[in-house]
């Protein structure tokens, strides 16, 4: 497995690659967000991302990954502020670690979100490969979406395993702890905000608010068939 460290401190850094060396990952080390990028390649199998870099930001790096790559990304900050992480997985991150961190935990964060790998996308029926969800055309194999007027959606990662699982579902109330579960690899209910967050992203990108629904008291669906 091939990470991609991109953090500024010498020592940090240091410290950090030659742990993850000795669990047996690949390590290429960034110092900024310029060489990050120039190093991000189609064998980088994680990001393990800080934010404060000397030249941008890591919510920017971030940014210009997910235009260009679904290669998961860890966020490791300082910022303890509920809204820096929630910026952070809006933007695409799978994950992220808060300074001062125990190394144990970094190691169980990367296992947990390459573990989880990319999501299955359909369940090889036919019959669900391509769903029509109030004109609203989702194509689970080639992970697209189209809106009734024929344009493509562009949505994060996030974004659209929030909407496959829902579609692969349709009919049926999801929990909010099940989505997050399933979606983020986590139950914590500090999650809860981001997921509100991501619904209504996912209903302004579609411009179809009613395609995902609020169950009150619940969670969310999406529509059965007709």
């Amino acid at each position: 497995m091939q990470l991609l460290v991109v953090e500024d401190n010498e020592h940090v850094a240091g410290a950090l690659v030659a742990v993850l060396g000795k669990h047996g990952y690949e390590v290429t080390r960034a110092a900024d967000g310029a060489s990050a990028l120039a190093a991000l390649g189609p064998r980088t199998d994680l990001v393990l991302l800080d934010l404060a870099l000397p030249d941008m930001d890591g919510f920017e790096v971030c940014r210009r990954i997910r235009k260009v790559s679904d290669t998961p990304i860890i966020m490791v900050t300082a910022r303890t502020q509920l809204e820096a992480r929630i910026r952070g997985l809006e933007l695409g991150a799978d994950d992220y670690v808060t300074k001062p961190y125990d190394i144990r935990e970094v190691l169980a964060r990367i296992d947990a979100v390459l573990r989880r790998g990319r999501p299955r996308e359909w369940d090889g029926r036919a019959d669900v490969a391509q769903v029509d969800v109030g004109g609203v055309e989702i194509d689970l194999a080639a992970r697209q979406v189209r809106r009734d007027d024929g344009a493509i959606v562009s949505l994060t990662r996030k974004e659209y395993d929030l909407l496959a699982l829902l579609v692969r579902h349709r009919g049926t109330a999801l929990s909010r702890e099940r989505i997050l579960r399933e979606v983020w690899g986590s139950s914590w209910k500090g999650l809860g905000r981001t997921l509100e967050v991501h619904v209504a992203s996912l209903r302004r990108k579609i411009d179809r608010p009613d395609v995902v629904e609020t169950v009150r008291g619940v969670g969310y669906r999406v529509a059965g068939q007709s």
